[in-house]
């Protein structure tokens, strides 16, 4: 079979990496891929929101399976846009735009949490119309007060301020000053859960659907989760918060209710569930839904995933993903990525990469990075993930730790402390 992945990050090079492992490939494309999925696949310059483009690209080279990995062009409609058109013969995996909805709009997946039980935080959505009312619902709140632009904002749209008066200017940035642009014309203010975040996926054909391995995401960019978030700076999988009675709770009071509520709402939805979770006093409480495998988890997760991927894509593309086994790996598996100096804010791009070839303990999944006359250059602020197998999460670490040492590229910045809580946590 022949398979098109669309997307250019570190979540697109897992993915392809582990496609191309399976005995069903033929041949594997990646538009518009990076410096790393060059290597397991074809690039091809296709821009992943140029639907007509990727039709036609797909109808000339017998694409079967059409695996989108950004949000994008999910929430746009590229579902609706090729079952508009069965004469093309390709399927695609991701949720149709009515279903994106889960993440391209924070209020409408607040509404259907609250339409089907589904436990998460109290909240309120205001626009620029509403402003006024705004400040009266944050003072039914206590500190610190958790502002969400509702749109897409590329994992920085969550803004957590430790004061009123800072949560009124945020939300002034958002609503008035358009700080966030469209993604900020309407804004979620809800209350902060304490507790600790895992992420959990589930993929689905609709109708059956197979719990993927947990993964722990961290967000700051500075040690400690301090300073701005950040598109993701590191990520652990498995979680061991996530035992067997909170995986229990997860899939019973959310996943189960979420893909039922799809359902009773005529919802159609074949693809990735990304379940953000907080973990509150033992109980699972949903703070965001994305529609597709998050960036790094990817990165940890799909290494876990010992059966072929490409048989279960295909699993949802014929809705045959009951009869799928999805064995998972018991190791543990850690992340940490490699940014530009000054990422998340101005970075350079270009800057030449080098000590890739001395990588063996590690598995290096490329993210913002391009090929320039042969060699290997950053091209974005998260330029790459070292991912690392290992017996428990400071085992793995070491390796990754290990392997970074031996890349260089001018500015090269990294958390140190990934995983910090999860060890503090078990001991």
């Amino acid at each position: 079979m022949n398979v098109l992945v669309l997307g250019s990050g570190g979540r697109e090079h897992a993915l392809s990496w582990k496609l191309a492992q399976s005995s069903q490939m033929e041949k594997l494309y990646i538009a518009p891929g990076n410096a790393g999925t060059a290597t397991v696949g074809e690039n091809v310059e296709l821009d992943p929101m140029d639907f007509a483009g990727i039709a036609e690209f797909v109808e000339a080279n017998d694409v079967g399976i059409i695996l989108v990995g950004p949000e994008q062009p999910l929430v746009a409609g590229i579902k609706d846009y090729f079952q508009a058109r069965p004469e093309i013969k390709t399927s695609v995996i991701g949720p149709s735009a009515s279903a994106a909805r889960l993440e391209g709009s924070k209020s409408f997946a607040k509404q259907f949490m609250v339409k089907h039980n589904i436990p998460c935080a109290k909240s309120e959505t205001f626009t620029k119309s509403t402003k006024s009312k705004a400040s009266g619902f944050l003072a039914t709140l206590k500190p610190p007060y958790v502002i969400k632009a509702d749109g897409l904002a590329g994992g920085k749209g969550v803004v957590i301020c430790e004061t009123l008066k800072e949560a009124k200017t945020v939300v002034k940035d958002m609503l008035i000053n358009g700080n966030y642009g469209d993604a900020g014309k309407k804004i979620v203010i809800e209350e902060f859960l304490p507790g600790i975040e895992v992420s959990m996926f589930v993929v689905t054909d609709g109708s059956g659907y197979k719990i993927l391995p947990s993964a722990k995401d961290y967000k700051q960019v500075g040690e400690g989760d301090t300073g701005p978030n950040t598109g993701g700076m590191g990520a652990i999988s498995p979680v061991a918060i996530v035992s067997r009675e909170f995986m229990e709770k997860a899939k019973n009071q959310v996943i189960i209710p979420t893909l039922k509520g799809l359902r009773a709402d005529g919802i159609d939805f074949e693809g990735f569930v990304f379940f953000g979770l907080m973990k509150v006093g033992g109980d699972p409480y949903v703070i965001e839904y994305n529609v597709r495998l998050g960036d790094p988890e990817t990165e940890v997760i799909i290494p876990r995933i010992k059966s072929d991927l490409l048989h279960i894509l295909d699993g949802v593309a014929t809705k045959t993903l009951s009869e799928c086994d999805v064995e998972i790996d018991e190791r543990t598996v850690t992340t940490v990525m490699l940014t530009a100096q000054g990422y998340p804010g101005k970075y350079k791009k270009g800057e030449s990469i080098t000590g890739l070839e001395n990588v063996k303990d590690s598995i290096v999944f490329h993210g913002g990075t391009k090929l320039d006359s042969g060699k290997t250059v950053s091209n974005g602020g998260r330029v790459m993930a070292v991912t690392s197998y290992g017996v428990d999460i400071p085992g793995a670490l070491k390796k990754s730790y290990k392997s970074i040492d031996l890349i260089d590229f001018k500015g090269k910045s990294y958390r140190k402390d990934i995983g910090f809580d999860l060890v503090k946590e078990k001991a």
